[in-house]
């Protein structure tokens, strides 16, 4: 079974310690949504969807059964996680669609002054 697709989304925020919602495919033509990438105490792990029980615990709804798979698939979505930027880096744009940092770092210039520099 190959992972054929990963698809990841970083959540910007600090006060929780899941890093980022992750669907894998398989095959192309399997997918299992809600993954999470989660902060534990001895670093960044992929944590399987799961539903709560109700007496309060969580059980995977799918996951792997054998370790090897488990850690491909880890290490798949760790890949395309670093990979990812992260949603807070992402500059922002005004209205036409150019970045803050880009339009603040060149000033506005006319036709007129285009043709100057052409001249020289």
């Amino acid at each position: 079974m190959q992972i054929t697709d990963v698809r990841l989304r970083k959540v910007n925020n600090q006060d929780t310690r899941m890093k980022a919602l992750v669907s894998i495919t398989f095959d192309d033509a399997f997918v299992i949504h809600d993954l999470r990438v989660i902060e534990g105490n001895n670093g960044l792990f992929v944590a399987m969807p799961s539903k709560r029980t109700p007496d309060g615990e969580f059980r995977d709804i799918a996951h792997p059964i054998h370790s090897d798979m488990r850690q491909h698939v880890q290490e798949e979505i760790m890949k395309v996680y670093e990979d990812t930027e992260d949603v807070a880096a992402a500059p922002k744009e005004d209205e036409d669609g150019i970045a803050e940092e880009e339009s603040e770092a060149e000033p506005d210039v006319t036709e007129d002054e285009h043709d100057e520099e052409d001249k020289v």
